[in-house]
Protein backbone atom coordinates (compact mmCIF):
# COMPACT_ATOMS: atom_id res chain seq x y z
CA UNK A 1 0.00 0.00 0.00
CA UNK A 2 1.24 3.53 -0.81
CA UNK A 3 1.43 6.16 1.69
CA UNK A 4 -0.26 9.70 1.07
CA UNK A 5 3.19 11.93 1.47
CA UNK A 6 1.24 15.33 1.02
CA UNK A 7 -0.82 14.83 4.08
CA UNK A 8 1.32 15.27 7.14
CA UNK A 9 0.52 12.24 9.82
CA UNK A 10 -1.11 12.87 13.45
CA UNK A 11 2.00 13.77 15.23
CA UNK A 12 3.70 16.13 12.43
CA UNK A 13 0.19 17.95 12.23
CA UNK A 14 0.71 17.91 16.36
CA UNK A 15 4.25 19.27 16.38
CA UNK A 16 3.22 21.75 13.86
CA UNK A 17 0.06 23.09 15.96
CA UNK A 18 2.22 23.55 19.07
CA UNK A 19 5.23 25.51 17.22
CA UNK A 20 2.05 27.58 15.89
CA UNK A 21 1.07 27.73 19.73
CA UNK A 22 4.49 28.64 21.19
CA UNK A 23 5.14 31.43 18.44
CA UNK A 24 3.49 34.04 19.66
CA UNK A 25 5.22 32.88 23.07
CA UNK A 26 8.54 32.86 21.70
CA UNK A 27 7.65 36.16 19.52
CA UNK A 28 6.70 37.66 23.47
CA UNK A 29 9.88 36.85 24.87
CA UNK A 30 12.14 37.72 22.38
CA UNK A 31 10.42 41.61 22.51
CA UNK A 32 10.85 41.09 26.41
CA UNK A 33 14.31 40.08 25.83
CA UNK A 34 14.95 43.01 23.16
CA UNK A 35 13.85 45.64 25.42
CA UNK A 36 15.85 44.19 28.52
CA UNK A 37 18.97 44.58 26.98
CA UNK A 38 18.16 47.98 25.35
CA UNK A 39 17.56 49.08 29.48
CA UNK A 40 20.43 47.09 30.42
CA UNK A 41 22.42 48.64 27.45
CA UNK A 42 21.37 52.55 28.34
CA UNK A 43 22.14 51.59 31.65
CA UNK A 44 25.12 50.94 31.05
CA UNK A 45 26.17 53.90 29.08
CA UNK A 46 24.97 56.14 31.45
CA UNK A 47 26.65 54.04 33.87
CA UNK A 48 30.19 54.98 31.98
CA UNK A 49 29.27 58.08 31.71
CA UNK A 50 28.83 58.79 35.18
CA UNK A 51 31.88 57.35 36.11
CA UNK A 52 33.57 59.37 33.33
CA UNK A 53 31.99 62.05 34.67
CA UNK A 54 33.11 61.71 38.09
CA UNK A 55 36.38 60.96 37.47
CA UNK A 56 36.53 64.19 35.08
CA UNK A 57 35.43 66.06 38.67
CA UNK A 58 37.77 64.63 40.83
CA UNK A 59 40.69 65.78 38.44
CA UNK A 60 38.98 69.45 38.27
CA UNK A 61 38.78 69.94 42.09
CA UNK A 62 41.94 68.76 42.54
CA UNK A 63 43.37 71.19 40.00
CA UNK A 64 41.65 73.75 41.60
CA UNK A 65 42.93 72.90 44.82
CA UNK A 66 46.51 73.06 43.81
CA UNK A 67 45.22 76.79 41.87
CA UNK A 68 44.50 78.01 45.25
CA UNK A 69 46.81 76.82 47.17
CA UNK A 70 49.29 78.35 44.83
CA UNK A 71 47.73 81.78 44.81
CA UNK A 72 46.90 81.33 48.56
CA UNK A 73 51.31 81.26 48.75
CA UNK A 74 51.66 83.98 46.05
CA UNK A 75 49.79 86.34 47.83
CA UNK A 76 51.52 85.62 51.31
CA UNK A 77 54.65 85.88 48.79
CA UNK A 78 53.60 89.49 47.41
CA UNK A 79 52.97 90.87 51.05
CA UNK A 80 56.40 88.89 52.12
CA UNK A 81 58.79 90.50 49.40
CA UNK A 82 57.63 93.97 50.77
CA UNK A 83 60.08 92.80 53.74
CA UNK A 84 62.40 91.27 51.72
CA UNK A 85 62.79 94.49 49.88
CA UNK A 86 62.85 96.79 53.18
CA UNK A 87 66.18 94.48 54.10
CA UNK A 88 67.60 95.26 50.90
CA UNK A 89 66.98 98.45 51.33
CA UNK A 90 68.47 98.61 54.60
CA UNK A 91 71.54 97.14 53.28
CA UNK A 92 72.18 99.23 50.71
CA UNK A 93 71.66 102.64 53.08
CA UNK A 94 74.24 100.84 55.10
CA UNK A 95 76.69 100.70 52.78
CA UNK A 96 76.45 96.63 52.81
CA UNK A 97 76.69 96.96 56.98
CA UNK A 98 73.63 95.07 57.93
CA UNK A 99 74.07 93.72 61.15
CA UNK A 100 74.66 90.24 61.45
CA UNK A 101 71.50 89.51 62.91
CA UNK A 102 69.50 90.69 60.11
CA UNK A 103 71.77 89.68 57.85
CA UNK A 104 70.54 85.84 59.21
CA UNK A 105 66.58 86.94 59.48
CA UNK A 106 67.19 87.89 55.25
CA UNK A 107 68.40 84.62 54.65
CA UNK A 108 65.73 82.82 56.21
CA UNK A 109 63.21 84.69 54.76
CA UNK A 110 64.82 84.44 51.19
CA UNK A 111 65.34 80.37 52.12
CA UNK A 112 61.20 79.95 52.87
CA UNK A 113 60.32 81.83 49.68
CA UNK A 114 62.41 79.40 47.95
CA UNK A 115 60.93 76.68 49.69
CA UNK A 116 57.72 77.34 48.18
CA UNK A 117 58.99 78.11 44.21
CA UNK A 118 59.50 81.92 45.06
CA UNK A 119 62.77 82.99 43.02
CA UNK A 120 64.31 86.37 42.47
CA UNK A 121 64.55 87.60 39.03
CA UNK A 122 67.68 88.25 37.49
CA UNK A 123 67.83 91.65 35.68
CA UNK A 124 70.61 93.90 36.11
CA UNK A 125 73.28 93.77 32.84
CA UNK A 126 70.45 92.08 30.91
CA UNK A 127 68.40 93.10 27.70
CA UNK A 128 65.51 94.69 29.55
CA UNK A 129 62.44 92.23 29.22
CA UNK A 130 58.22 93.72 29.57
CA UNK A 131 57.29 90.36 30.32
CA UNK A 132 58.72 90.47 33.92
CA UNK A 133 60.07 94.02 34.16
CA UNK A 134 58.73 97.48 34.62
CA UNK A 135 61.06 100.23 33.09
CA UNK A 136 60.71 103.22 35.46
CA UNK A 137 63.42 105.52 33.81
CA UNK A 138 65.51 105.29 30.57
CA UNK A 139 68.72 106.72 31.00
CA UNK A 140 72.20 107.26 28.91
CA UNK A 141 74.93 105.13 30.20
CA UNK A 142 77.85 103.53 28.91
CA UNK A 143 75.91 100.05 28.87
CA UNK A 144 74.41 99.05 25.66
CA UNK A 145 70.51 100.37 24.87
CA UNK A 146 67.89 98.72 26.17
CA UNK A 147 70.13 97.35 29.05
CA UNK A 148 68.61 97.25 32.62
CA UNK A 149 71.62 98.95 34.77
CA UNK A 150 69.49 99.53 38.02
CA UNK A 151 67.11 97.62 39.74
CA UNK A 152 65.15 99.53 41.83
CA UNK A 153 62.64 96.61 43.31
CA UNK A 154 63.61 93.31 42.69
CA UNK A 155 61.33 90.85 40.58
CA UNK A 156 59.70 87.66 41.63
CA UNK A 157 58.66 84.56 39.80
CA UNK A 158 56.92 81.51 41.41
CA UNK A 159 57.70 78.38 39.72
CA UNK A 160 57.75 79.58 36.05
CA UNK A 161 54.37 82.69 36.85
CA UNK A 162 55.87 86.58 37.51
CA UNK A 163 54.14 87.31 41.00
CA UNK A 164 55.97 90.89 40.93
CA UNK A 165 58.00 92.86 37.81
CA UNK A 166 61.07 94.32 38.77
CA UNK A 167 61.41 98.03 38.38
CA UNK A 168 64.41 99.06 36.16
CA UNK A 169 66.50 101.68 34.84
CA UNK A 170 67.28 101.08 31.38
CA UNK A 171 70.07 102.12 29.95
CA UNK A 172 69.28 104.74 26.16
CA UNK A 173 73.34 104.05 25.49
CA UNK A 174 76.18 106.77 25.16
CA UNK A 175 74.57 110.28 25.26
CA UNK A 176 76.07 111.90 21.83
Amino acid sequence: MKENTSEPSGEQQTLAEEADAASPALEELQKSYDELKLAYDDLNDRYLRLAADFENYRKRMARELENLTRLAIEDLAVELLEVVDNFERADRAESGGLGEGMQQIQKLLMGILERHGIRPIECLNRPFDPECQDAIAYVPSEAKEGTVIEEAVRGYCMQDKVIRCAKVVVSKGKEE
